[in-house]
C-alpha cells in the first residue's frame, strides 16, 4: 500500500540548488520536503579539488554536499532518499510518484535536477562503459595508476578530469576536436605545462576496441578532422569529458524548454510557465552552470515559491 505525503514545497534534486533552496524554504517556515534523486550531492560529489566557491581556498566536492545537507537538515528541510520517477504538473497540488511508492502532493514544486554526462553515442563507447570507459574521473581514476589513458573532450571539465588523472596516470592524452581549448584560462595553463598531458588537436573519436572475454579497453582510434587519417592509441581507459545535459525528463512534456532541454523561466527569477513551478540551477542554466550560480537560483526558487504561496493564501 503507497504513503502518500503532502507538503507545501517539494524540491526535487539535491546538488546545490536543491539544498539551498532548502535551507530558505526551511527558514521561510514552508516546512519542505526535499526528495535527493538518484546522485545525492549532484554533479560535484563527482569532483575534486573546488577552488571558487566563496569562503574555501579550496574544498573538496562531496565535503562541500555533506555541509550543504548537513545545513539544510539543520534549518529543518525534511530530506528524503528517494527517487522521483513521474510528475504530473497539470493541477495542484502537484503529485510525483516516486521509485519508493510514495506519493508527494505538494502546493509548490522547485526542480533542481541538474545535468548529467552526455556520451558520444558510439556503439563501441557504449560496449565498454563501465569496463574502460567513465565519464567520471575521480570515480574511476584510481583503477588506472600506472597506465596510458585519454580524456575525450576541451572544455572545464575535460581538462580538470585530465588534470585530475595524472594523479593516477603513466601519461594522459587529451583528444579534442579543435585546435584551442574551451575551459578556464587557469586551467588552460596547467594542462600545458603538465608534463604527464599529451594534446592530441583536430582528432575525434571513432572506435573504442578492446577484449570480450573479460570486457577491457585495449585502444582506441582516432581520426583526423580534417584530413581522416586514423590514429591508434593503446590506451587502457577512456574518460569522456564532453559536458553535461539538464536532467529535463520530468517536466519534458509539461514545461517550455529550450536550447536542447533546458526548463525555460521568466527573465530575472525561476519562475516556470506553470504557476507554483519553479526550476533552479544547471537544469535550466545553459551559460554558467557554476555551483555559486546554482546555490544563488536555489535560493531565488524557494524566495520565488514562499511569495507565490502568500499570495495563495
Amino acid at each position: 500500500m503507497s504513503v502518500t505525503r503532502h507538503t507545501k514545497v517539494l524540491i526535487i534534486g539535491s546538488g546545490p540548488a536543491g539544498y539551498s533552496a532548502g535551507v530558505y524554504a526551511a527558514r521561510a517556515m514552508l516546512e519542505p520536503l526535499l526528495v535527493q534523486g538518484i546522485e545525492p550531492g549532484g554533479q560535484l560529489t563527482t569532483t575534486t579539488e573546488v577552488e571558487n566557491w566563496p569562503g574555501d581556498t579550496e574544498v573538496q566536492g562531496p565535503d562541500l554536499m555533506i555541509r550543504m545537507e548537513a545545513h539544510a537538515r539543520a534549518m529543518g528541510c525534511d530530506i528524503v532518499g528517494d527517487i522521483i520517477t513521474s510528475l504530473d504538473l497539470s493541477k495542484r497540488p502537484f503529485t510525483a510518484q516516486s521509485d519508493s511508492g510514495t506519493v508527494y502532493k505538494a502546493d509548490a514544486v522547485i526542480m533542481c535536477t541538474g545535468a548529467r554526462a552526455k556520451w558520444l553515442g558510439l556503439p563501441t563507447e557504449e560496449k565498454f562503459k563501465g569496463f574502460g570507459v567513465s565519464a567520471c574521473a575521480t570515480c574511476d581514476g584510481f583503477f588506472y595508476r600506472g597506465m596510458e589513458i585519454a580524456v575525450i573532450g576541451g572544455g572545464n571539465t575535460a581538462v580538470e578530469e585530465a588534470l585530475f588523472l595524472t594523479n593516477f596516470a603513466s601519461k594522459v592524452t587529451l583528444i579534442h576536436r579543435r585546435d584551442e581549448l574551451r575551459c578556464e584560462k587557469i586551467l588552460e595553463h596547467r594542462l600545458l605545462k603538465n608534463p604527464k598531458i599529451e594534446t592530441l588537436w583536430f582528432h575525434e573519436l571513432e572506435e573504442v576496441y578492446g577484449t570480450d572475454s573479460p570486457l577491457g579497453v585495449e585502444g582506441i582510434k582516432v581520426k583526423h578532422t580534417k584530413t581522416d587519417e586514423i590514429t591508434d592509441l593503446p590506451v587502457k581507459g577512456l574518460f569522456i569529458a564532453i559536458g553535461h545535459a539538464p536532467a529535463s525528463e520530468l517536466v519534458k512534456d509539461q514545461l517550455e524548454l529550450h536550447s536542447g532541454g533546458y526548463v525555460n523561466v521568466e527573465a530575472g527569477s525561476t519562475r516556470t510557465a506553470i504557476p507554483g513551478v519553479f526550476a533552479a540551477g544547471d537544469l535550466t542554466d545553459h551559460i554558467y552552470r557554476q555551483a555559486v550560480t546554482s546555490a544563488g537560483m536555489g535560493c531565488m526558487a524557494a524566495l520565488d515559491a514562499e511569495k507565490f504561496l502568500a499570495e495563495q493564501d
